[in-house]
């Protein structure tokens, strides 16, 4: 699998055509009848690439994933398309004609680079996945624009880049890392890396501490249709600057540097902010908008008493708010007739699948239960979304 040569012959090319969109379930019969007439490697590789494509669609889209090449972890880490083309589209409006990608991966911020019209240097010190970044540039006809390095990031040169991007290696052997100073490489020698240039971009996790954002950049949290995907240290733009940006869109919210909301009484309305805006700890910028408050100081749920239609949290009418106790909410739900139940928790160990079995929704009628804390208090809010 990690020879990709083969796969980009005319009979490799041809096999994964044939095998595209094969269930794993009629893998096996499938490669019975191919290895009649082709090497049983290279049906084997054909049939594990064309899996790898299937998982990819989901990050890449069909039309891309079907004529990319993948590795088991080159699918995990790569950036979602969607990401890597507003990152793109922002450095070039920042003047950016070529980019330093440092641990550029299988290419896909490389792809989304120079289809805005950038120069890349793509650098990774793996064979196998500079290999396949290099495959990726030409299948997708951008090889002009990518140059493919196989090296040791940390002795690159990128002075002749207006840019640099790293995204360092933040899973290890046993699995995700937290610890910013334990990616490959570490932080600081990205953020080092960043100092060289006009203009940088780092992407790190989205749980990574405020404190270890460096003062002189600016800290930018990503989310893609809710979910947060990743956080971005930006340099040569904005220091000091935090900001939610949710996908698509983009709608991008700055913090204004607010103090934290008050606790309120629950009122009609609650919100539920993105994930990006409260990682990137703006609730109070979200609260200011709609003119509401927290239902707990250490809960991200607002409240206010109109409704405000907001992109940046989703709004629920509440009609209920009883103390924790799974028999009362189980008749409230009977006497409603509810049978689709979404359950939704903050601040609270009971597990929405536990709650369901015990609850047992039936009929035609739906409801959200939120399982959190009021004042202190463990807390069921039932509602619904808001018709916005």
């Amino acid at each position: 699998m990690n020879d990709l040569a083969p796969l980009l012959t005319p009979e490799g090319r041809a096999l994964l055509d044939e095998v595209r969109g094969t269930v794993p379930a009629d893998e096996l019969a499938v490669a019975t009848r191919l290895r009649r007439d082709h090497p049983a490697p290279l049906v084997s590789a054909a049939l594990a690439q064309a899996r790898l494509r299937q998982r990819a669609v989901a990050k890449f889209g069909a039309q891309d994933a079907h004529r990319m090449f993948f590795t088991p972890h080159g699918v995990e880490q790569s950036t979602r398309a969607s990401v890597a083309a507003y990152r793109a589209a922002r450095l070039k409006e920042l003047g950016v004609t070529s980019v330093a990608d440092l641990c550029c991966g299988i290419g896909g911020d490389a792809i989304a680079l120079a289809r805005a019209g950038i120069r890349v240097l793509a650098v990774d010190r793996d064979p196998a996945t500079a290999a396949t970044a290099r495959a990726n540039a030409d299948a997708l006809g951008l090889g002009g624009l990518i140059e493919v390095r196989e090296a040791d990031v940390t002795e690159v040169d990128t002075s002749g880049h207006d840019a640099v991007f790293v995204d360092p290696a933040r899973r290890g052997g046993r699995g995700r890392i937290f610890d910013p100073e334990a990616y490959s490489p570490p932080l600081s020698w990205a953020v080092a890396a960043a100092r060289t240039a006009r203009v940088a971009a780092l992407k790190i996790a989205p749980g990574v501490p405020h404190e270890a954002v460096p003062a002189e950049a600016e800290a930018e949290w990503i989310s893609d249709h809710g979910d947060v995907k990743e956080a971005v240290l930006w340099f040569g733009t904005a220091p000091g600057t935090v900001r939610a940006t949710l996908l698509p869109g983009p709608r991008t919210l700055r913090g204004a540097g607010l103090p934290d909301p008050p606790v309120r009484p629950l009122g009609r309305w609650l919100y539920e902010p993105d994930g990006a805006v409260i990682r990137a700890h703006l609730v109070a910028d979200v609260a200011a908008e709609l003119e509401g408050g927290l239902i707990d100081a250490a809960i991200a749920y607002v409240t206010a008493d109109t409704l405000r239609p907001t992109p940046y949290a989703t709004a629920y009418e509440i009609t209920d708010q009883l103390p924790f106790n799974v028999k009362k909410l189980k008749a409230l739900l009977r006497e409603r007739g509810v049978g689709v139940l979404t359950v939704k928790k903050r601040g609270s160990a009971v597990e929405p699948e536990e709650l369901r079995r015990k609850v047992k929704p039936q009929g035609p009628h739906a409801a959200t239960v939120f399982l959190t804390r009021v004042a202190g208090a463990p807390t069921m809010l039932i509602g619904a979304p808001a018709a916005v």
